[in-house]
């Protein structure tokens, strides 16, 4: 008997709701951070705006901000991209972002942070997602003569969590971008629906169906508040494998999310992405390809987390010994630690960054 499409779905909104990571490579130092959550201020962005993206001859507005101290010499970029989920946003990365411009060196850095499109502040068209519209957006982000890292100078540092990495990597591994170096922060690649049911076809074809309900006008709006847009569920997901600790969960954080869930479009992308169209690669052989692909041309730094779910935590560690990745270290957190752990991120993230622009 086929279940109703709300029963399909929660367990694996329930088990896995935020990605699910893979494995890194070669030379690699594992070294955990054991920092304690930082407190997170409502850190102000040097500048934010909106870029105009088009697809499909259609302009999207996306969202971004800018983060610096205003130095004009020694200034080096870096773009930073959220992990791709239904609660997707900017404000993930503020804290590290602001942690790495405001060190003192003989090198200053500029932190670009950018909403995905359909997802944080970005506008939310009803496109049809996939991991290719995914990259396309990623392709010309990186190389519009308009857009707000079009001053890098051919020096750009990638840094994204979850699926946005693995997209990155895709893309840099086709030469559609030309990074100077990549930070993939508990990288996954198997969407929450497919890492637990898998991609059988009579899997696939419930996918679809269910993707379809997502969308739909009216229907699709019930759904989504049911799995997705409410308190209970958000909360639910951050403090089962979203953060590490329970206790890092704020009512601020819950609410601040739930708002972003209640944005006009907010359910076309996490349709996509929890039936796993977003997945840049359909397995654990694909994944490590494209890390091998940048051996010896482009840096990588694979962050991994202590505290993963089961299934991503193993991924994370198969990665210790694949071809392509430069550095591999683990820090405290689960599925976002760019959030709940920023201050060793950080951390990670700048002397990588030292390293990579190092004469």
């Amino acid at each position: 008997m086929r279940p109703s499409a709300a029963a399909f779905l929660a367990p694996a909104v329930t088990a896995s709701s935020r990605l699910v990571p893979l494995r890194p490579a070669r030379r690699f130092a594992v070294r955990c951070v054991a920092a304690p959550p930082a407190s997170k201020p409502a850190y102000s962005p040097s500048k934010s705006g909106n870029w105009q993206w088009t697809f499909e001859d259609k302009p999207v507005s996306i969202y971004y901000e800018e983060h610096d101290q205003g130095t004009a010499e020694n200034v080096k970029n870096i773009l930073m991209i959220p992990t791709i989920s239904d609660v997707s946003t900017v404000e993930e990365w503020r804290v590290v972002a602001k942690d790495i411009v405001t060190r003192k060196g003989e090198l200053s850095y500029r932190a670009t942070i950018v909403d995905w499109p359909g997802l944080g502040y970005s506008d939310r068209p009803s496109l049809n997602y996939n991991a290719d519209v995914m990259e396309n957006f990623l392709v010309q982000l990186l190389n519009s003569p308009n857009s707000p890292v079009a001053d890098a100078d051919g020096e750009l540092v990638v840094v994204g969590g979850g699926h946005a990495a693995t997209i990155a990597i895709r893309a840099a591994g086709k030469g559609l971008i030309r990074p100077s170096a990549v930070a993939a922060v508990a990288p996954t690649w198997a969407g929450p629906l497919p890492i637990v049911f898998g991609r059988g076809s009579d899997m696939e074809t419930r996918y679809g169906l269910l993707r379809g309900t997502l969308r739909a006008p009216a229907i699709g709006w019930m759904m989504y508040n049911v799995l997705v847009s409410n308190e209970k569920s958000i909360q639910s997901q951050y403090k089962s494998h979203v953060y590490a600790n329970p206790e890092n969960v704020t009512p601020e954080i819950v609410e601040s999310r739930y708002e972003l869930t209640k944005r006009k479009g907010a359910r076309y992308v996490p349709a996509a992405f929890l039936t796993g169209l977003l997945d840049p690669v359909q397995s654990r052989e694909e994944f490590l390809q494209l890390f091998a692909k940048l051996d010896g041309d482009v840096p990588v730094l694979v962050v991994s987390t202590l505290n993963s779910p089961k299934r991503s935590k193993a991924e994370m560690e198969a990665l210790k010994g694949a071809k392509g990745v430069t550095k591999f270290v683990e820090v405290p957190g689960a599925l976002l630690p760019q959030e709940e752990y920023p201050l060793a991120v950080a951390e990670e993230l700048y002397d990588f960054l030292q390293g990579s622009f190092s004469s």
